[in-house]
């Protein structure tokens, strides 16, 4: 049995008392991942005092067989919720917690019809991603790896950007690479944004061409071993105005301020704080328009987020980005994002490529 699986159940199991529930269910596939090995892509997982249950359909039965790691199986009968009735009732559960950020109004309600005898169905946010915030060894080795593969594929990337290049081309020919070098494939939709479409925070990739004097703006991370990497490199075709020169340079003491502030027990609030000084020194604080990052690991958006106001403080073996920008409509815009780990009294930046504003 892989033990790393029994531990994280065992870890939640320990926290389901305080929560006031004696069973839980985990309908969230990033979840069931983390806490039995499963990859399938339909089912549920009951966890309680009695174990672990995976339900299933056929389709997935033999992977079940294969992945999971020490729970019990069982092969899904009729629609999901009824087989995930059965299966409480066979427990005795009697106060089963849900995360109400997962399961909707009716599919809530059919899985208390079909669970039979009334029993107390408590909300329950957020149990497992909490544990997945703080990463293993093995998880931050696996993270690394797929952080560096980005930064190569970014370095790559550079030299796709010649006048008459569309977005859609870019995009594309960054994704092929992911897989040739072994991702499973994009953590997300690869960003590719020219010219005044640099002002999209997540423009989608067009058939827009690059042409000289423009700004291009490269967003992308790859899932490898699982894991996710994010990665966001600003580049100018020509030789940048002073406007941008000053936007670069903002934004990049805006990052190393943000960096250097995320540190263990620093609130993810305080972080965020750290960039917006140094963009409201330039004048330019009104130009960021979104978060200064977000934590990354098996998804590429999950807790903590790095935002305004945030109180949750950093934690050694915590991922997050660090990502301000500055954008305006029309003209453009300029991010800088990099990966970083939390550890016991330092910080690691996990991308490896260059932040220097390069011209091309």
């Amino acid at each position: 049995m892989d033990t790393r699986f029994h531990h994280r159940r065992s870890a939640l199991f320990n926290v389901l008392g305080s929560l006031r529930v004696d069973t839980l269910l985990v309908t969230r596939p990033a979840n069931w991942f983390y806490l039995t090995g499963f990859t399938g892509e339909s089912g549920a997982l009951i966890v309680s005092k009695n174990g672990t249950t995976l339900i299933t359909d056929g389709r997935f039965m033999v992977q079940a067989k294969a992945e999971a790691s020490g729970v019990r199986l069982r092969r899904q009968e009729g629609a999901l919720l009824e087989s995930v009735g059965e299966a409480l009732r066979g427990l005795r559960a009697r106060r089963v917690g849900f995360d109400p950020a997962h399961m909707t109004v009716s599919e809530l309600q059919g899985a208390r019809k079909a669970s039979g005898r009334p029993r107390k169905w408590v909300p329950v946010t957020g149990s497992v991603e909490t544990l997945r915030m703080r990463k293993d060894a093995r998880e931050l080795t696996a993270m690394r790896r797929a952080a560096v593969l980005a930064g190569e594929i970014m370095d790559f990337a550079v030299g796709l950007l010649k006048p008459g290049v569309r977005e859609s081309e870019v995009a594309a020919e960054i994704e092929y690479q992911m897989r040739k070098r072994g991702a499973s494939g994009p953590s997300f939709e690869s960003i590719v944004a020219f010219g005044d479409r640099a002002a999209l925070p997540h423009a989608r990739p067009t058939g827009k061409r690059l042409r000289k004097n423009e700004l291009v703006v490269l967003d992308l991370g790859v899932i490898l071993a699982h894991y996710c990497s994010d990665i966001t490199r600003t580049f100018f075709l020509g030789r940048a105005p002073q406007r941008i020169r000053t936007w670069y340079k903002a934004v990049l003491e805006a990052q190393e301020a943000a960096i250097s502030s995320a540190r263990e027990g620093v609130s993810c609030g305080d972080v965020d704080a750290a960039a917006r000084r140094v963009l409201r020194g330039y004048g330019l604080d009104h130009l960021f328009v979104h978060s200064t990052g977000h934590g990354l690991g098996l998804e590429v958006h999950e807790a903590p987020r790095v935002a305004k106001g945030q109180e949750r403080r950093l934690q050694a073996g915590n991922v997050i980005t660090i990502e301000p920008g500055v954008y305006a409509a029309g003209r453009g815009g300029v991010r800088i994002e990099d990966d970083v780990a939390v550890h016991a009294g330092r910080t690691e930046v996990l991308t490896r490529a260059p932040r220097d504003l390069i011209e091309l």
